[in-house]
């Protein structure tokens, strides 16, 4: 990788915004992700991805749909998807799915599979947890088979079997960019490494230098069953403005609420501002003006031997003004900037 060829991108989780002081339906949000990414091609960035969730105030439950509607009002950024909950998927439908959205983009559909940190799709589609790990490994094999082989037959236990079936609208020879989403397991980073497949670490609390050797265990793992190197990315959370002030005061506004009502949910640690400075200080929040989030993006290119940077820049209630800064000034300071100093220091991928 050099300094030129490192993407810098935005995740949306389709989070209801504010305007005004008004909260926006989620119709009206959901029309605001197509003119965010827009607005994030017109400013130079790499890629629009969008994840899946079953959660109050989050509309990306139709992502393919929806990257299709953004597909038809861009020409350049890549679209894809910050998680793919594969496990509770149908990798027969999800192939339809996103060949087609490769078909209207004009190639640009790439996907992030992951198990799910959220479990709300589980009982929604008939799942049971039990199942968490053998449903995402068998479907990725399935998923894989169908992206990389030109007829498929296949049995396994969550699905009927297929017999010497070729789907259609086709994918490109072997497929689209399909990263495996790893939020801190190693057998998922193996996983990874075992298909070959690009690697996105969700990295959302505390030093993301901690993943340093998850990489390496990935590249290592690589090089143990034949395959090429691969890109590894990053995603993260966080919000750009004019100064560091205004950016921390911003964030927390808005991120504390968040974060307290899913420390309640899941009986993690609340979100005191004490620990939310020490976040955007050293940890994964990536918040502060574009000289700030240039700089602490710069570092984990290199600290995590990084190819791409993804910030999920909405949260629940930010208002569109504030997304929109965000936008703005990742594509035309903060993504020159990074680059400016990647040249003087490479990453060492």
């Amino acid at each position: 990788m050099t300094a030129t060829t490192f993407e810098l991108g935005l995740n949306s989780f389709g989070e209801v915004a504010t305007d005004g002081g008004r909260t926006l339906s989620d119709a009206e949000t959901v029309r605001l992700l197509i003119e965010e990414a827009k607005l994030a091609e017109a400013v130079g960035l790499d890629t629009f991805s969008v994840g899946e969730h079953y959660r109050a105030g989050h509309n990306d439950s139709a992502t393919p749909v929806l990257l299709a509607a953004i597909a038809t009002a861009t020409e350049r950024i890549r679209l894809g998807t910050s998680v793919t909950v594969l496990s509770t998927n149908d990798p027969v439908r999800l192939y339809h799915e996103f060949s087609t959205l490769d078909a209207v983009s004009n190639g640009r559909a790439q996907l992030v599979l992951g198990r799910a940190s959220a479990t709300e799709s589980f009982p929604l589609f008939g799942y049971g947890l039990a199942d968490y790990e053998e449903l995402f490994e068998e479907k990725l094999d399935l998923f894989m088979r169908l992206q990389r082989e030109e007829t498929v037959t296949w049995s396994g236990r969550f699905r009927p079997p297929l017999v010497e079936q070729r789907l259609r609208p086709r994918m490109p020879v072997g497929g689209i960019p399909t990263w495996i989403g790893v939020g801190g397991s190693p057998n998922s980073v193996v996983r990874a490494a075992r298909y070959g497949l690009p690697l996105m670490l969700a990295i959302i609390g505390g030093r993301p230098q901690r993943f340093a050797g998850h990489v390496e265990l990935y590249h290592r793992t690589l090089e143990q069953f034949g395959h090429a190197r691969q890109p590894v990315a990053q995603h993260s959370l966080g919000l750009i403005a004019e100064s560091d002030e205004e950016a921390i005061e911003t964030w927390w506004r808005y991120w504390q609420p968040v974060v307290a009502a899913l420390a309640e949910e899941r009986g993690f640690y609340k979100p005191t501002r004490e620990r939310y400075l020490s976040e955007v200080g050293k940890g994964a929040l990536f918040v502060g003006s574009p000289e700030t989030v240039a700089r602490k993006i710069a570092t984990m290119a290199r600290d995590l031997r990084l190819t791409r940077f993804d910030l999920k820049y909405d949260v629940m209630n930010l208002p569109r003004d504030a997304r929109a800064r965000t936008i703005e000034l990742l594509g035309r300071e903060v993504a020159p900037r990074v680059r400016e100093l990647l040249a003087k220091e490479p990453a060492h991928v």
